[in-house]
């Protein structure tokens, strides 16, 4: 991300995989209430690395509150963004979403506008009494709410007020990305040490309570804007798998941090996911995606990279859309790419997962493979267009 040092983890090879969503859920519009993020929190701990103060109830899964099986929010043959995109403008930005992503568009990030505007600084503007700033390293935990953080706050503030502009009135679904806790934990810095707080299990579990409410309260916020809109959720998990493979370096760079429990791991991924009802899709855009951690938390839908799947993935991934989970699949950008190409490559992805093609289209989503910021304006507004007319083309491609 633009001015920010966030480690590089794409060189990890990592395998694990993943388990089930809260299948059913629908995408939930302004009028219903998010609980309290508090009311999904196992242990709160009120200092960084000290003893529980309190326990609350467990984590619920989606699946404890779903009735009736009603898998995807989605139409069949469509497209969404990842998030974030090229340039400064947030109205601009909207506009093009709005355009170009007419069945599923997304809020989008524009980190070319500096630290707060990326997406951990957006994760940062959401936390609940842990204020972080901007040093030479990166992100850190602050001891007062400070510039940087009132910077994240007002990029966040007009990113929602170009949205709620440009999509006045919107009655489709609409999807907001949040990075999740663990690639929080992974980035951002320990209050006075230049470690990063997934070191401190105690710091991890705060920051996944502040990230619980900070979600639950952001979702409110854009449904009291948009009340027609069906907000889905989308975690950004880029160094999940780093961390489950236990390949996140300490400061030093010397050693790597200790491994987190798999079930601990689950657990404050799922913290987060429960926060709100709505739809919730966790992103790994990285090699070897931890399928079972993720769907051990609970989600609804899990969006990879499919470039970076290898031939024990698809089994993985039959796995997960046999269980219900909502898939999106990422066309990675290449010279040449054009709509029948990526359509292709999706169905071969499905093909290798050895399913009935008529189940194809209604539970794949089509994206790009990660944000374009990146990209330029022309490039970005390419891309979109090629995995939005992929996707209306995949039903007839996967049935070819």
């Amino acid at each position: 991300m633009a001015g920010q040092r966030i480690p590089d983890f794409n060189h990890i090879r990592r395998g694990a995989r993943c388990r089930g969503p809260r299948q059913g859920k629908v995408a939930r519009g302004a009028g219903e209430m998010a609980p309290r993020a508090a009311d999904c929190v196992s242990t709160v701990y009120t200092r960084y690395g000290s003893a529980p103060t309190r326990v609350l109830s467990a984590v619920p899964t989606k699946l404890d509150t779903v009735a009736e099986l009603q898998p995807f929010p989605w139409q069949p043959g469509i497209a969404t963004g990842i998030g974030s995109l090229p340039g400064e403008n947030p109205l601009d930005a909207a506009r093009v979403i709005y355009d170009a992503l007419p069945d599923f568009p997304h809020l989008a990030e524009l980190p070319g506008r500096g630290p707060g505007a990326d997406m951990i600084g957006r994760a940062a503007a959401l936390l609940v009494d842990i204020p972080v700033e901007i040093t030479a390293r990166g992100w850190h935990i602050a001891e007062r709410p400070g510039r940087d953080l009132r910077r994240a706050h007002s990029y966040l503030s007009a990113d929602l007020d170009a949205l709620e502009e440009v999509f006045d009135g919107w009655a489709g679904l609409l999807k907001l990305q949040v990075a999740g806790p663990w690639t929080l934990a992974a980035t951002v810095e320990q209050f006075r040490s230049l470690n990063p707080a997934l070191a401190d299990p105690g710091l991890v579990a705060d920051l996944a309570v502040s990230l619980a409410e900070g979600v639950a309260a952001h979702v409110a916020e854009v449904a009291k804007r948009l009340p027609q809109a069906s907000l889905v959720v989308q975690l950004d998990e880029p160094a999940l798998s780093a961390v489950a493979e236990g390949a996140v370096p300490t400061a030093s760079g010397l050693s790597r941090v200790r491994t987190p429990d798999e079930e601990f791991l689950r657990e404050r991924l799922g913290q987060v996911i429960a926060a709100t009802p709505n739809y919730t899709i966790v992103h790994c855009c990285s090699q070897q995606v931890p399928f079972g951690i993720i769907r051990g938390a609970g989600a609804d839908g899990i969006s990879l990279d499919i470039s970076q799947l290898t031939t024990p993935d698809f089994d993985k991934l039959a796995e997960a859309a046999e269980a219900g989970h909502g898939l999106l699949f990422g066309i990675a950008e290449r010279s040449g790419l054009t709509p029948e190409k990526a359509a292709r490559s999706a169905a071969e992805v499905w093909r290798r997962m050895g399913l009935s093609p008529a189940q194809c289209a209604g539970q794949v989503v089509l994206t790009p493979a990660c944000g374009l910021a990146g990209s330029s304006p022309e490039e970005a507004k390419k891309t979109l267009r090629v995995v939005r007319e992929a996707a209306t083309i995949l039903p007839e491609v996967v049935e070819g």
